[in-house]
């Protein structure tokens, strides 16, 4: 099964054990005894698909924290895993990081199985499966549209909900707005427009 699974943590240090980005690249490669020619191309294909190839000689010590989880996603990447588990990758990061790490997230929907373990809902947008859980039981399980329709159940769970939903109660509340729905429908079209 580790064959097969790929896990990309919170915290990349906790990942880190080369000392520059192409050994930490490499590190599982090594110890998985890979042909040092497939070693190379590996890393040389996954720190660019990372945007992390002008990094190879850098220690990652000195890297931003998306840097540093671009690095960690790149070596996950190298061992080919059929299902990379996403755990609070980007919780620790700036918004900026957060972004980086989204748009690799992105890149490999589609080539991969891949779950990701998140608070931030927004990150859930271009999922295809959201499964929402409270005290240990699924409360909600379907796609974006669906799930993030469900502000009660969302809060209850003690997640924030969507910007698009905030706006729609502010509305609600504080305006008289005969078409309402209208509105509402227009807002989530713009949310999970592609």
């Amino acid at each position: 099964m580790r064959q097969k699974i790929g896990i990309v943590f919170q915290n990349p240090d906790n990942q880190f054990v080369g000392v520059t980005v192409q050994d930490d690249i490499a590190f599982g490669l090594e110890n998985r005894c890979f042909p040092r020619e497939e070693m190379l191309q590996r890393i040389d294909y996954y720190s660019k698909l990372v945007s992390m190839d002008s990094f190879l000689d850098h220690n990652p010590e000195n890297l931003s924290g998306g840097e540093k989880q671009r690095v960690a996603i790149a070596g996950v990447l190298a061992m080919d895993p059929e299902v990379i588990i996403f755990d609070e990758a980007t919780s620790m990061l700036d918004p900026k990081g957060v972004f980086e790490v989204n748009e690799v997230i992105n890149k490999l929907k589609g080539t991969k199985t891949i779950i990701t373990i998140t608070h931030n809902l927004i990150e859930g947008i271009n999922a295809d499966r959201i499964l929402v859980m409270n005290d240990g039981q699924i409360v909600l399980d379907g796609t974006p549209q669906k799930v993030f329709k469900q502000k009660e159940v969302l809060r209850n769970s003690n997640l924030d909900i969507l910007e698009v939903m905030k706006i729609s109660e502010f509305i609600e509340q504080d305006y008289q707005i005969n078409r309402k729905e209208e509105l509402e429908d227009v807002l989530w079209e713009l949310t999970f427009k592609k």
